[in-house]
């Protein structure tokens, strides 16, 4: 089985997780990061992750447009969706049901929220001072949900 996870990264979280999960899933695994390759070839992998992050209160456009263009071959592969938020509960499952479509959510095998991390030393200025006003903080935070990782993988290595 080969397996290629797709992702977008802002600032470094979700890039993180994929390689985590590569160490970690059975088989090959590949890495693309939608930024320095937007159109994958998916016809050599039997299963396809994709993964993103909220910034700015959505998924990145990148994700959402890879899912719609790719949407009939992704349906045809065993999938895997996982997200990268740093809020918990309702409001991140409602993140994690916009940001992915209903048809790739029903076929997924494995769906994850595994958490986020707010990393101020790699925002912008602009960023920066968003963040310490809205969220009150000074210094970078992690809430990766380790758990919800090893939960998402156990699931989806299970899954023929």
């Amino acid at each position: 089985m080969k397996t290629l996870i797709v992702y977008r990264t802002h600032h470094g979280t979700t890039e993180y997780l994929a390689e985590v999960l590569k160490q970690k899933l059975d088989g090959e695994v590949d890495t693309v990061n939608l930024k320095k390759n937007s159109s994958p070839q998916l016809e050599e992998y039997s299963s396809v992750i994709i993964g993103g992050s909220i910034h700015a209160g959505s998924v990145q456009k990148s994700i959402k447009k890879f899912c719609s263009q790719n949407s009939e071959i992704l349906k045809s592969k065993k999938l895997g969706l996982y997200l990268c938020c740093m809020e918990e509960g309702e409001t991140a499952t409602k993140q994690f049901i916009e940001a992915f479509p209903e048809d790739l959510r029903e076929k997924s095998v494995a769906n994850g929220l595994l958490g986020g991390q707010l990393l101020i030393e790699k925002m912008n200025f602009f960023e920066k001072g968003i963040i310490k006003k809205i969220a009150n903080i000074e210094n970078s935070v992690s809430k990766i949900d380790e758990p919800a990782m090893e939960k998402f993988v156990l699931k989806f290595n299970s899954e023929k």
